[in-house]
């Protein structure tokens, strides 16, 4: 099973570890293209302050993330799965999982970034700002800039197993399963059972709480099918949508009444 994750606005800070070693990184064939964003990323910072705010959509109250990509090469590292933190990564827990848990994770668990494409929650990274939906000078949209490095190295990270797409819209956007491993993935929308609408931290909260109940109960599916009757055995109510034709994803509703 491959769990694809969005990353977190907020991030927690840079660590006391040693600096990026982009090498290091999982999935290598995205390395050139991670290259090319930190590149731009970190001269756009160093520049012009103001450029640099509007380019990555900051706030005023946000200009510190400015200079914090300006120190990108030489600032502390910590596993991502440390630095992404916000709803769906309180939820999820990770910290917390027992050893078997965390194995898992590491195997299975791939967040999305528009900086570094796609990493493992053991990656060890700086903590930084740059959304999917950022428009560099130089590269253009990241979004963009991502699919073609995405397609070579994506499909063979997936493996035989199901795709679970938890991701948002623009990070989704970076790469589209295809083929049969498109028939093997399954997306999830957490509605709200009385309105049957998407609400933030419902949709977050469920996320973060579905991928810890397979972590912790040690269920790997094999496709969405299974998936259904996963979810449905850890008490969710889900209702599937198989997709309209052959080798099209599926997306499945989990209902809920309330988060706690």
């Amino acid at each position: 099973m491959l769990v694809l994750l969005p990353p977190s606005e907020g991030k927690a800070a840079s660590g006391r570890g040693a600096p990026l070693k982009p090498e290091s990184l999982s999935l290598p064939g995205l390395a050139a293209a991670r290259e090319d964003v930190l590149r731009e990323l970190v001269e756009l910072c160093a520049g012009d302050e103001e450029k640099a705010r509007e380019v990555l959509g900051l706030s005023e109250g946000l200009r510190g993330e400015v200079a914090k990509n300006t120190e990108l090469h030489t600032a502390g590292t910590r596993p991502a799965g440390e630095i992404y933190t916000g709803v769906l990564y309180d939820a999820l827990g990770l910290a917390s999982l027992d050893a078997a848990a965390k194995r898992r994770a590491a195997r299975s668990l791939l967040v999305f970034s528009g900086l570094w494409g796609a990493v493992r929650v053991t990656d060890r990274i700086p903590s930084y700002r740059c959304s999917m939906g950022v428009r560099l000078p130089g590269l253009g949209a990241l979004g963009a800039h991502w699919r073609a490095p995405m397609a070579q190295v994506l499909p063979e990270a997936a493996g035989d197993g199901l795709v679970l797409d938890l991701r948002s819209a623009a990070y989704a956007a970076a790469w589209k399963p295809k083929g049969d491993v498109a028939a093997r993935t399954a997306s999830v929308r957490v509605l709200h059972a009385p309105t049957r609408k998407v609400v933030s931290h419902f949709n977050k909260a469920t996320k973060g709480r579905i991928v810890r109940g397979l972590l912790t109960a040690g269920i790997a599916p094999k496709d969405p099918a299974d998936l259904v009757v996963a979810l449905r055995d850890l008490g969710y109510t889900v209702e599937e949508q198989a997709p309209a034709r052959a080798g099209s994803p599926w997306t499945l509703d989990v209902l809920v009444d309330e988060v706690h």
